[in-house]
Formats: structure tokens, C-alpha cells, sequence
């Protein structure tokens, strides 16, 4: 059974917010500790007492990084910058035995198209394409035998280029999508390679995220 201290740092950690808040000592942990409380005896299924809580709470903010421990993001040396790509198309499909003939065809395929885009991932359960709007038919035809599970289109990428130096950084990924989280832009999927960061996002939150991720360029 989970105790009050771990369930309690599960639902902070799942705030960008409440991190941030308490690192910062900017919320008051009595008052938080009583909004906790009904989700904890829900969760938990025992009564909570509020000062358990409180000490949860502070004991897990004193092991938060502080203000001015977190590492700066590194974008590649002269080649900072922030790319975009529009018109993009998210299709998953169930893994089958039959998954990678599939790929290797759609990419086969997909070189007769140039100046497209195209990225394939490999799940444990599921695979998924992203393309540009033109390779659309290409896809449907090479996952033609395959379950399709979900499509979403009109998407736009956004890739910082990173410093290779931000393998050795803990938490880079989250610094960013906690900017995006604080200006309440949704992600719809992620991608990464090995110094670049690629957001995939639904039309309408395009120019609030541009706007978010630029700021980290120009620094």
C-alpha cells in the first residue's frame, strides 16, 4: 500500500505547477495540504490527517532543486534554432507480424517524394507515422493490412536544435514542455534524436508556442 509521503510526491510530480510553486516557496503548505486531502483519502482509502500531510509536503520541498540550480537550455553551438514544418499528419497502427515489411516499403515509397517529410516509431504495442500531407496516400498504402488505431491532422512541427552537452543535463525535456505547460499549450506528441527536440502540436497552438520556444532561441 502506498504511504501518504509517496502518494503525495506522485501528485506533485505530476504538476508542473505545484513544482515549481513549492521549489520556489511560493504556495503555502497548509493550504495545500488541505485541497490534498480528499484526493489522498480517496486514493489511499484511510482518513488523512492534515498534518501528515504538511510534513509530506515540506519534506518533499526541501528535495526539490532551488532556484538557480537549474542548468540553462543548451542549444547547439551557432546552429541554435528553431525549425518548423507544417501540414503534418499523425497516423498510429496496431503492431502486427507484418509492421516492419510495412515500414520498410512506406520509406522505400516515400524516397520518390522529395522534399516530404516522414518519421516512423516503433512502440512496444503501437507504430507511428508522421508525414506531410502529400504522403498521406503513401502511408494508407504501405499500412494498407495493418489495424489502423488513430489519425490526426493539420499538425505542426516545431525542433529546437539542442547542444549534444544536454545528454549529461537532468530534466532538458521538462524545462521545455514546462513552458509550453505554463502557457497552457497542449502537445500533441514528442519526438527526439540525439540533439533535436521536435513538439507536434494542433494548428491553433502553433503561434502561442512559436512564441514560447523562440524565447529560448534568443537567449
Amino acid at each position: 500500500m502506498l504511504s501518504i509521503a509517496t502518494k503525495v510526491e506522485q501528485i506533485v510530480s505530476e504538476s508542473a505547477f505545484l513544482t515549481e510553486g513549492m521549489s520556489l516557496g511560493l504556495i503555502n503548505l497548509s493550504e495545500l495540504a488541505r485541497q490534498l486531502r480528499p484526493q489522498l483519502e480517496s486514493d489511499l482509502w484511510k482518513p488523512v490527517g492534515q498534518a501528515a500531510v504538511v510534513m509530506a509536503l515540506r519534506r518533499l520541498s526541501e528535495r526539490l532543486p532551488q532556484p538557480g540550480e537549474a542548468k540553462p537550455i543548451m542549444l547547439a553551438p551557432r546552429m541554435g534554432e528553431l525549425t518548423t514544418r507544417t501540414e503534418l499528419t499523425l497516423i498510429t497502427y496496431r503492431l502486427s507480424d507484418n509492421s516492419n515489411e510495412c515500414q520498410r516499403k512506406l520509406l522505400a515509397l516515400a524516397e520518390r517524394h522529395h522534399g516530404c517529410f516522414v518519421s516512423v516509431t516503433r512502440g512496444v504495442h503501437e507504430m507511428l507515422v508522421v508525414c506531410s500531407r502529400p504522403l498521406i496516400h503513401v502511408v494508407e498504402s504501405a499500412f494498407v493490412t495493418e489495424r489502423h488505431v488513430a489519425r490526426v491532422d493539420n499538425l505542426t512541427a516545431l525542433t529546437l536544435r539542442l547542444n549534444p552537452e544536454t545528454l549529461k543535463t537532468p530534466g532538458i525535456y521538462h524545462s521545455v514542455l514546462k513552458k509550453l505547460a505554463w502557457n497552457k499549450i497542449s502537445v500533441v506528441t514528442m519526438m527526439c534524436t540525439f540533439s533535436e527536440l521536435t513538439v507536434l502540436l494542433e494548428q491553433p497552438q502553433t503561434g502561442p508556442a512559436y512564441a514560447v520556444l523562440s524565447q529560448i532561441v534568443s537567449h
